[in-house]
Formats: C-alpha cells, structure tokens, sequence
C-alpha cells in the first residue's frame, strides 16, 4: 500500500480510461440481479465472482479518477501515527497532539506512542471542512447585509 505522501493525481490517460469505464460499469450495475455477480476478464477468460459492494466501490474508484481526484484505499480499523494523522489534516504534529490532549480527537497509547483511527481522523476532517464552510457562508451574508459584498 502506498503512503499518504505516494499517492498521486490520475494521468490524463487514466482519467479518459476512467471515465469511459466509469459510465460503462454504472449502466452494468443497474442491471444486475444479483449481489455477487460475476465478472470476466476479457484478456485471460477468466470470471471471477465479486461482491456487488466492491464493483460499487470500484465505480466510486473509477469517477474520482476521471474527475482527477487522487485516491487512497484504506481499511476503516487502520491506526496511524500522529505524525501521519498530521499530514492528513495539513498541520503539525505538535498542534495535532495538541487536538488529542483537549479531546478533540480520540486516540490510544501504545507503549509512549499515541494511536488514532484512520476514521476519526476523517471525521475530524470533514467536522473542520463544514465548519469552515459555515464561517465563509457567515461571513457573506455578513458583508451582503452590510452592502460590501456584491453577489
């Protein structure tokens, strides 16, 4: 598995291939029947029985792709470290320690080490972004009613 540094935006070659894929597998999904469906490989012949769930998370895969978006696969349960986590949310580690102290974010200690789970941290993220976005939103209607923003 990559690290989070690794991964990278689709090349214009893998997004066209994505999106023409993408599109192919949705009206595929549709139609199906059956919640493990089969799928074959065109260049060996070889047919392989997939949950429905995993061809749906390859659609999700193939549209990010297509619209340029890097990705990352990761188990919900993973742990990571502080330094990672800090990564993830663009900030320091030292200020991301600090979140875990005031309780902001939950976290475990293995030996000296702090632990957090990969979703809290996404949570934690998306928490911050809806924030963010409330404050922007805020901050117009502010400046509108104050007639310094001209929408």
């Amino acid at each position: 598995m990559k690290s989070f540094n690794e991964i990278k935006k689709p090349s214009k070659e893998e997004q066209k291939l994505a999106i023409e894929s993408y599109g192919a597998l949705v009206s595929a999904i549709s139609q199906l029947k059956s919640d493990e469906p089969e799928i074959e490989i065109e260049e060996t012949r070889e047919r392989i029985k997939i949950p429905l769930s995993a061809l749906k998370l390859l659609g999700e895969i193939l549209d990010a792709m297509g619209k340029g978006k890097p990705f990352s696969l990761v188990p919900i349960a993973t742990e990571v470290t502080t330094q990672k986590a800090a990564e993830i949310l663009g900030c320091s580690r030292p200020h991301f320690v600090k979140l875990l102290e005031e309780g902001e974010i939950g976290f475990t200690k293995v030996g000296k080490h702090r632990r957090v789970k990969f979703e809290d941290v996404m949570r934690y993220k998306r928490k911050m972004k809806e924030k963010q976005k409330r404050h922007i939103i805020d901050i117009m209607k502010a400046d509108e009613e104050s007639g310094t923003y001209d929408s």
